[in-house]
């Protein structure tokens, strides 16, 4: 008997589970809430404010878990899930570690395939919600791996970098963006000049883009990309996808190869960042707040400074929104570790002069240390083409 000639008897049984399912995750959004948006306290900037949407305050410690439960409920509704389905997962950890939690919640057996650099502290997290991991050595290989497991178990394939885009319902009250610009309505910014995200599917920044335009925000979208990343280099050049090789040690942005939830045309300006300024600005940043934060928090904190000096330099005011990503916590190991920098031939000491003179004066040095990357032919579009 072909699948699509269950019996109706096993069908009511998986529509009732999906049934089930469905609710148990509104539950949990339910108990999950908002979270945060502070403003830096930085008096140099003078009219210029620099606010972050703290998402390390999600149930599973990062910005992945409102991408995890989107893409459970997006697979489940679709019928690709069921009540016995393993589920597989590509991923460097904060996504696995958010799927594994709403798997758990699920019942539902779950393995990530990630490489084999992925933190610790990340691993331990996904088996602590009772998650699997399968390593590789190339990041270029997770996918196609993911999927060759998910084929060999039966399971379904997750696909973060090829479902985000479509998974997360950007028009709803209940995404980040909805979040983020309620939040900024009570107060004096209810239009930023800028929102500052990494990408590592491009879903936040999907959604970011199209909530945007569909509002008739004047609101600009900066990528912040690790300056080894595919991302900015495709949006300078459409007909580059794909580089070779690792590309950058930030994890949860940044990719050798595009995925199809990446959408550039969202995009009016890609700064490209280097590892080393990535790191700095994470510990910058932490001593700031008084807790440590990752480093696709400093990638983007990095960016949000140029474009906030930017401002300064010409005398313009406005507000600048970046996303503090995940818990630093996670990076102890990693990014908080001089032993492990030195390891990594990394040199974090002039990018965190660089932020700390642009925290005291508001001018930041050596702006050369991030490249715009524009299409040919075209221009970033400035924050004040309003």
């Amino acid at each position: 008997m072909t699948a699509h000639m269950r019996p109706v008897q096993e069908r009511s049984h998986d529509r009732n589970w999906c049934a089930r399912a469905v609710t148990d995750l509104r539950i949990e959004q339910g108990r999950a809430g908002t979270t945060p948006l502070m403003q830096l306290d930085l008096p140099a900037l003078g009219g210029v404010r620099l606010h972050i949407k703290d998402e390390s305050r999600q149930p599973t410690g990062s910005l992945k878990h409102r991408l995890a439960r989107a893409l459970f409920q997006h697979a489940i509704c679709s019928g690709l899930i069921g009540p016995d389905t393993p589920i597989i997962e590509a991923s460097s950890g904060s996504t696995a570690v958010s799927e594994a939690y709403f798997a758990r919640l699920l019942g539902l057996r779950f393995i990530a395939v990630m490489p084999r650099s992925t933190s610790g502290e990340k691993i331990r997290q996904i088996e602590h919600y009772g998650g699997a991991c399968e390593f590789v050595d190339d990041p270029a290989e997770v996918q196609p791996r993911a999927a060759a497991l998910a084929a060999r178990t039966g399971g379904h394939f997750m696909d973060q970098f090829t479902n985000a885009a479509q998974a997360v319902d950007w028009q709803g009250d209940d995404n980040i963006a909805a979040s983020i610009f309620a939040q900024l309505a009570q107060g004096a910014d209810p239009d930023p000049a800028w929102i500052v995200t990494g990408a590592g599917t491009g879903g936040t920044l999907a959604t970011l883009g199209r909530y945007v335009r569909s509002r008739g925000l004047s609101t600009h979208l900066c990528l912040a990309d690790p300056e080894g990343s595919v991302f900015h280099r495709h949006f300078a050049d459409p007909l580059i996808t794909r580089i070779n090789g690792a590309c950058t040690l930030i994890e949860g942005i940044g990719r050798p190869v595009l995925g199809e939830s990446f959408i550039p045309q969202l995009v009016d300006r890609a700064l490209a960042v280097p590892d080393a300024a990535s790191c700095a600005a994470a510990r910058v940043l932490s001593d700031l707040i008084g807790r440590r934060c990752g480093g696709s928090t400093g990638t983007a904190f990095w960016c949000a400074a140029q474009l906030a000096a930017e401002l300064i330099a010409r005398g313009q005011d406005g507000a600048i929104v970046f996303l503090l990503c995940d818990d630093g916590a996670r990076y102890a190991e990693t990014y908080f570790d001089d032993a492990w920098l030195r390891g990594k031939g990394l040199d974090i000491a002039p990018y965190q002069e660089r932020l700390e003179r642009f925290i005291e004066t508001g001018f930041m040095a050596g702006m050369d240390g991030v490249r715009p990357a524009v299409r040919p032919g075209e221009c970033t579009r400035p924050a004040n083409d309003r």
